[in-house]
């Protein structure tokens, strides 16, 4: 099981490179583009533009949320589904490198690895 902290870093090292642009696909469907990565030590994430699915807002995804890259169709392949994405905390352009904000949202993706009675 992943822990929070892991949550922030790729799960495959070969992840870890510029993803800008890459269409993002939950488990069970499309959510947007990449909008921006950042590929730091311990604090690795995407921003996803989400476009209309919901309503132009942007998400932020820790790094360990990425279970997989397609290089050629440039997808990005992501271990949450639509509603998980869309109930996380709110994108906060003034916090989102911010550790306190990380940690909230570490603490909300990390839930989804913990059996349904503990959340």
């Amino acid at each position: 099981m992943e822990t929070r902290s892991d949550l922030w870093t790729h799960r495959d090292p070969s992840l870890a490179h510029d993803l800008t642009g890459f269409s993002v696909e939950a488990r069970d469907g499309g959510i947007g583009k990449v909008d921006e990565a950042s590929n730091d030590v311990g604090a690795s994430y995407i921003v996803v533009d989400t476009g209309v699915w919901i309503f132009g807002k942007k998400v932020l995804l820790p790094a360990g949320t990425i279970d997989s890259i397609d290089p050629d169709s440039e997808t990005v392949f992501v271990n949450r589904t639509k509603d998980e994405i869309k109930d996380a905390p709110e994108f906060d352009p003034e916090r989102y490198t911010d550790e306190s904000y990380r940690s909230e949202l570490g603490t909300y993706y990390g839930r989804m690895n913990e059996p349904a009675e503990r959340r």
